[in-house]
């Protein structure tokens, strides 16, 4: 499993709306500056998450995206399964492909698929954009946890 620049900048536009969260909508343009990230590929994505009801437009010369929900409410999980589709590093532990292996029941291979399937599970579930946000500040010398 790799992800793609769509789900990491997914994750990267969705913490830039989060740390810049003052109740004034942010706009693509000051996001796409601060990332580095071309602001027609960010509207790509923000439409994504637009229509997924994870962010919110507001139009006008002050106009720009809000978050829909408190940053404890997304987890990484959330955001890159939106934006990359399913995590699993291999069909045949894909819950709705699973039962397309034939093999499945004699290959010992799948208990790895599995393991490693629930630990990516694990992390990018019990993340959420609060612990970046909180991740973040630190880093920046912020505050401390």
């Amino acid at each position: 499993m790799k992800v793609s620049t769509k789900g990491r900048y997914a994750l990267r536009l969705m913490l830039d709306l989060a740390l810049n969260d003052s109740e004034r909508p942010v706009r693509i343009k000051e996001i796409a500056k601060r990332q580095g990230i071309s602001d027609k590929y960010l509207e790509q994505i923000i439409s994504v998450l637009n229509k997924a009801n994870f962010v919110r437009s507001v139009r006008g010369p002050q106009g720009g995206y809000l978050l829909t929900r408190n940053p404890k409410e997304y987890t990484v999980g959330m955001i890159l399964r939106l934006t990359e589709g399913s995590m699993c590093p291999v069909d045949c532990v894909d819950g709705d492909c699973a039962g397309n292996c034939e093999r499945l029941d004699d290959c010992v291979t799948a208990v790895v698929w599995q393991k490693l399937n629930a630990a990516i599970n694990d992390v990018i579930d019990h993340i959420t954009l609060a612990d970046l946000v909180d991740w973040q500040l630190v880093r920046n010398g912020d505050y401390s946890i």
